[in-house]
């Protein structure tokens, strides 16, 4: 009654009512209601429209959640780099007293066990930083069966004690290129996804095998070329997906669980990472049964001097001569960085930032062969050293690394971060291999082109 008094009185009405539909549920209308006046100037009749508000809403519900989850990304990001520089600390000095330590010493058994821990320290962080998309992508020559096995150790935490996880890992398969990173970030999405499909718990497989793609296959799908691919299958035992929903499962913010389930993004997410890393993915699903996605990535060849993600007990250590100027602004690290490369045959010198590396190259013109350079420091960071040493026509070779997310190393200027960059924490087996593949490079890599050009 009081809008129809309020529409009599000025003519017009606008606002919003929540109306209850047949089927019970509420929504609401964006309503504006107009006196249709007779020639006495009388109002004879009312105009009513309305305008249902309830998708605006709920993509309203999907920005705040996903501004939400940017913010916890963000945070997660800065607590990951000082968090990742403490993890290189106590790995460091553990693998550089496992490497001096005696075979029959009762001390390894110890040094590896904190080696051990601080590896899996660095996978939860790196879950942090894929869980905000704040993680540096660095496409490498990856062991599937390798980043998945990894993976599956964290998963029983994500799926629970009611899911049984089983593993199907076929043998003599190649690698891909792709950022592993991601692909663990797919692997927990789809677990999660599986989980949510099976709240009375169920079975969650996951099978790896070389596959090679037909004439056949290429008809289905006409994107997708003839070739040899690695697949990964994730199976759950599930309520399945219906057959109308099938199509539209990869779009941003469709969903069909309930509010308080998902972010809506979540295999919109794996879709597009998949796609990122030149594969594809198919979905089998059927209600009351359940779903198998299907990942299929191009096998990749080994380019010359490529670090693949083969484990450091695969690879034996690399030594060299040449001359390293290591710049950290963290002394624990620099000097742990130091001691292993002085012990593998280089001549190392040190610099605790920018400006003090200048004096270092200076002293030392003409000798230096590879500058290793934190990104992040106080006064000169690694970006602007890396100009600077182009403006001074030095053919020295760089490598970055920083504990920082990728929006801020790419805001401090290190736009590209492809083959020469480490993202900490890192071992220092794993930094031995990268500097032996920058050195061995054919051509010096112009610093001008890892910083802001």
């Amino acid at each position: 009654m009081r809008i129809r008094e309020r529409v009599l009185q000025r003519g017009i009405y606008r606002g919003a009512l929540e109306v209850c539909g047949k089927d019970g549920r509420t929504f609401e209308l964006d309503l504006a209601i107009t006196g249709v006046r007779n020639h006495k100037a009388r109002t004879a009749g009312l105009v009513c429209t309305g305008r249902d508000m309830t998708n605006q809403r709920e993509l309203e519900v999907e920005l705040s959640n996903v501004r939400r989850m940017d913010t916890m990304g963000t945070l997660a990001a800065g607590v990951a780099h000082d968090f990742n520089n403490l993890l290189m600390v106590i790995s460091a000095h553990a693998e550089l007293a496992l490497h001096s330590a005696r075979p029959e010493d009762p001390l390894r058994r110890s040094l590896q066990e904190i080696l051990g821990a601080s590896h899996r320290a660095a996978e939860l962080t790196r879950q942090l930083l894929a869980f905000g998309r704040k993680q540096v992508q660095g496409f490498q020559l990856l062991s599937i069966n390798s980043v998945v096995e990894r993976t599956c150790q964290m998963l029983p935490r994500v799926i629970g004690e009611d899911v049984e996880l089983r593993l199907a890992l076929g043998t003599d398969i190649g690698q891909v290129r792709a950022d592993e990173g991601e692909i663990e970030q797919v692997l927990l999405n789809l677990a999660v996804n599986a989980r949510d499909a099976m709240p009375n718990g169920g079975e969650l497989l996951i099978e790896t095998e070389s596959v090679y793609l037909d004439g056949r296959c290429v008809r289905k799908q006409p994107a997708i070329p003839a070739g040899e691919y690695i697949l990964i299958a994730v199976t759950d035992s599930g309520q399945g997906i219906a057959p109308e929903h099938l199509p539209r499962i990869f779009e941003p913010f469709y969903t069909t669980k309930s509010e308080d389930k998902g972010t809506r993004l979540g295999l919109a997410m794996v879709d597009g990472i998949v796609r990122q890393s030149g594969g594809f993915i198919w979905v089998d699903s059927s209600p009351g049964v359940g779903s198998t996605f299907s990942i299929y990535f191009p096998v990749a060849e080994r380019m010359e001097h490529e670090v693949s993600s083969l484990s450091p007990a695969e690879v034996a250590v690399p030594r060299g001569s040449e001359t390293v100027l290591v710049v950290e602004d963290e002394d624990a690290l620099r000097e742990s960085s130091v001691e292993f490369l002085s012990s593998i045959g280089y001549k190392v010198l040190s610099a605790s930032d920018g400006e003090e590396a200048l004096d270092r190259i200076r002293e030392h013109a003409g000798e230096i062969d590879l500058v290793i350079t934190d990104v992040v420091m106080p006064r000169t960071g690694g970006p602007k050293l890396a100009e600077v040493l182009v403006s001074l026509k030095l053919q020295v070779k760089v490598l970055f690394v920083s504990g920082y997310s990728e929006n801020v190393v790419r805001r401090k200027g290190l736009t590209d971060t492809t083959g020469r960059f480490l993202q900490k924490p890192f071992s220092l087996h794993v930094l031995a291999l990268k500097i032996r593949a920058i050195l061995e490079e054919p051509k010096v890599v112009r610093a001008a082109a890892a910083g802001r050009g």
